[in-house]
């Protein structure tokens, strides 16, 4: 077999593959004996059909089997020999018979090659934060407030106050469906009603009546509501202010505490469970700033095969967050039809230029995972269960959730290795601040 080949792009090469015709022939002959013992003809017993009856019906089909097979086994063995690093699957073109060679041109996308710039020129945001008594305070609030009840006040509805009432929708002087119900209850602000139904019932009483004007949204659900005047008569019959519970014995319980252990050891749980989050917030974002001055500072080619398979794979990830957040019911009903791939196309490309200069910086650096870094996460990840030593059996025993921290503390290994030279820049934030931003990153 001859092979020769040809660079067509920066991430795709050209191959010219002469096969002789002799082991074509091989091939189809050893085919035709096979099937002349199984094949069905009238007139003949099964097995002592001839030979060239056999190539006369059904040797054109053999024999395109037989080329189809010989193109797949040699493509491979032409990229091996040229000694390319692949990435998807070769398109074959331009197959011709020729009187002592099967050639054909086989076009394959291959592993991208780049040459990472110097990190001295990368600018890196670091934030810093620290977790302070303010932070805390808060925080036991918002426990607080997960925990609230409501209790009866004789003033007026506002923001954040749950009101039940009564109530009577009607469009053109019609009631319709849904538009009608006793006793309901609705947190005001909570934007669980139609445009301007929440703020009609601000500033009413206990025992008022009202009655309010609002349109249903062009987009509603309801197709006969859709852009719809409406009237909704409201009858409020309770109206209840948030009531924070106290810090007492039965709060303290809920959280694994004594009384005796007070509020104190409760502030001093918080703030180790706040400082850990701190930890990890800080990690994730100098990781992203730092991937991504390393993409935005290196030009990397990306092969339409890699990119296929990474909006694919982000593409599952996102299914299978829907499956889990809706269940299996949910999850027949969504159609995958909704996803395109454009939906994933930026973060895909993004991925891909990011894994193609990784993996080329750990060559490179001769990088490789820090096991006592390894232990130490493992170590801090585990103190925050109750039985840390049974978690730390558990990711030190199984393989696969093992190599996932591996991968993690490598990641963070090479940010380290990457700061070492790049211009740094530290900025103090809050620790409301670094939430946000962690949380618009999770969803962005």
């Amino acid at each position: 077999m001859q092979v020769t080949s040809e660079a067509v792009s920066g991430v795709a090469r050209r191959l010219n593959v002469s096969v002789p015709t002799s082991r074509v022939n091989e091939q189809f002959e050893a085919r035709l004996k096979r099937t002349a013992k199984t094949v069905k003809i009238n007139g003949f017993r099964p097995g002592k059909v001839p030979l060239n009856v056999v190539r006369r019906e059904y040797g054109a089909g053999i024999y395109q089997e037989v080329v189809n097979d010989v193109i797949r086994d040699t493509v491979f063995e032409a990229i091996q020999q040229e000694k390319i690093n692949a990435v998807g699957m070769p398109n074959i073109d331009k197959v011709e018979n020729k009187e002592d060679a099967l050639v054909y041109e086989a076009t394959v996308e291959v592993y991208p090659e780049v040459e990472v710039k110097a990190f001295d020129a990368l600018e890196v945001e670091r934030k810093t934060t620290e977790v302070n008594d303010k932070d805390v305070d808060q925080m036991i609030e918002n426990l607080q407030k997960q925990r609230q009840g409501w209790a009866e006040t004789k003033g007026m509805a506002k923001k954040d106050m749950q009101v039940t009432f009564d109530f009577e929708g009607t469009v053109d002087g019609e009631k319709f469906e849904g538009g009608t119900a006793e006793d309901f209850k609705l947190v005001l602000g909570s934007g669980r009603m139609i445009p301007g139904f929440e703020d009609g019932i601000v500033g009413m009483k206990k025992g008022e009546e009202k009655v309010i004007d609002v349109t249903f949204p062009e987009d509603y659900q309801a197709e006969n509501l859709a852009g719809k005047a409406a009237q909704f008569k409201i009858t409020v019959k309770l109206v209840e202010k948030p009531k924070l519970p106290e810090i007492d014995a039965e709060f303290l319980k809920t959280f694994g505490l004594t009384e005796e252990e007070g509020v104190e050891k409760l502030k001093a749980d918080v703030r180790k469970n706040m400082d850990r989050e701190v930890k990890n917030g800080l990690r994730n974002q100098v990781k992203a700033a730092t991937f991504d001055a390393l993409v935005a500072a290196n030009e990397v080619e990306v092969p339409e095969s890699m990119l296929a398979q990474e909006i694919d794979r982000q593409r599952q990830q996102m299914i299978q967050q829907f499956t889990q957040q809706f269940g299996a019911q949910g999850a027949q009903a969504f159609d995958s039809s909704m996803l395109p791939d454009d939906l994933f196309k930026e973060q895909a490309e993004k991925a891909v230029k990011l894994g193609v200069l990784v993996s080329k910086l750990l060559a490179d650096a001769k990088l490789e995972v820090d096991p006592a870094r390894v232990e130490a996460y493992i170590d801090d990840m585990a103190s925050s269960y109750e039985d840390p030593t049974e978690v730390i059996e558990y990711f030190k025993n199984d393989k696969q959730q093992r190599a996932q921290i591996e991968a993690v503390v490598l990641e963070d290994q090479i940010v380290d290795h990457i700061l070492a030279s790049a211009k740094v820049t530290d900025t103090a934030v809050s620790y409301e601040e670094l939430l946000k931003e962690q949380q618009a990153r999770q969803q962005g």
